[in-house]
C-alpha cells in the first residue's frame, strides 16, 4: 500500500532552497539596481526595477502553488530580514567618510543614499503585498481544487500589487509629489505589474510543472493558519 505524503511542514524538498535564494536576489537586485534609474521607453517614463521586480511576485506564486502558504512564509520573512540588512548597510556605506583619493562618492550617494522615508515605504509595502498575495493565492487554490492556475497567479497579483502600490506611493511620494500625479503613478505601475504577470503566466506554468513533479508535492492550504506571524506547525 502506497504511503501518503507526509505534510508540507515535514518534507523535504530538493529544490525549496533554490527558489528562495531565487526570490531573495530577485527582490534585492530589482531594488538595488533597478530602483534609482528612471528610463523612458516609446514615450513612456517608468522606475527600470520594474520590469524585474514582478519576477519576485512569479517567484512567490511558485513557492505558495508549489511548496504551500506556510513555507512561502518563511520565504516572505527572509526577504524582509534582507531588504531591512540592504537598507541598513547601503546607508551605512555612504555615511562612511571617502578616502581623500576617492573620488566615487557622489555617484554612490546618487545611487545608495535613498530617502529614509522611499526605503521604508519599500519594505513596508513588499510585506504587506507578499503576505496578500500569498493568501489569495492559497485560498483560491482551495477553491478551484488546484485547476485554473492562471486564475490564480493573476488574481493574487491583482490584490497583492494593489496593496504593495496603494502603500509604496503615498507613503513615499505623498506630499513630495502633487496628490494627482501619486495616484496616477500608483494606478499606471499597478496595471503595468499586473499586466507583467500575464505576460509571465506561460513560464509560472512550465515551472509550476516541473517542481511538482520533481519534488513529489501537491499541497493544499486546507487547515493552515495563514497569520504572517504564525510558525510552521506539522498540521501545515
Amino acid at each position: 500500500m502506497e504511503k501518503p505524503n507526509p505534510p508540507a511542514a515535514q518534507q523535504r524538498f530538493r529544490y525549496y532552497d533554490i527558489v528562495m535564494a531565487s526570490f531573495v536576489a530577485v527582490l534585492l537586485l530589482s531594488n538595488v539596481i533597478g530602483a534609482a534609474k528612471l528610463s523612458t521607453v516609446a514615450g513612456f517614463t517608468f522606475g527600470a526595477g520594474i520590469l524585474f521586480f514582478p519576477i519576485s511576485y512569479v517567484i512567490g506564486d511558485v513557492l505558495t502553488e508549489v511548496y504551500g502558504y506556510a513555507k512561502a512564509r518563511r520565504v516572505i520573512w527572509v526577504g524582509f530580514a534582507a531588504m531591512i540588512f540592504m537598507a541598513f548597510m547601503s546607508w551605512a556605506v555612504v555615511a562612511m567618510p571617502p578616502a581623500a583619493s576617492w573620488d566615487g562618492q557622489g555617484a554612490y550617494e546618487s545611487v545608495f543614499g535613498q530617502v529614509p522615508r522611499i526605503v521604508a515605504a519599500s519594505i513596508i509595502a513588499f510585506w504587506a503585498g507578499e503576505f496578500v498575495n500569498s493568501y489569495v493565492l492559497a485560498r483560491m487554490k482551495v477553491w478551484t481544487k488546484g485547476k485554473a492556475l492562471w486564475s490564480r497567479t493573476i488574481g493574487s497579483t491583482v490584490f497583492g500589487q494593489a496593496v504593495d502600490s496603494a502603500i509604496f506611493y503615498p507613503i513615499a511620494f505623498l506630499g513630495v509629489w502633487e496628490t494627482r500625479d501619486v495616484l496616477i503613478v500608483m494606478v499606471s505601475n499597478w496595471l503595468l505589474k499586473v499586466l507583467w504577470e500575464a505576460a509571465l503566466t506561460p513560464v509560472t506554468y512550465i515551472v509550476v510543472g516541473k517542481l511538482k513533479r520533481a519534488e513529489g508535492a501537491e499541497v493544499f492550504d486546507t487547515d493552515t493558519d495563514f497569520s504572517p506571524f504564525a510558525t510552521s506547525k506539522p498540521s501545515e
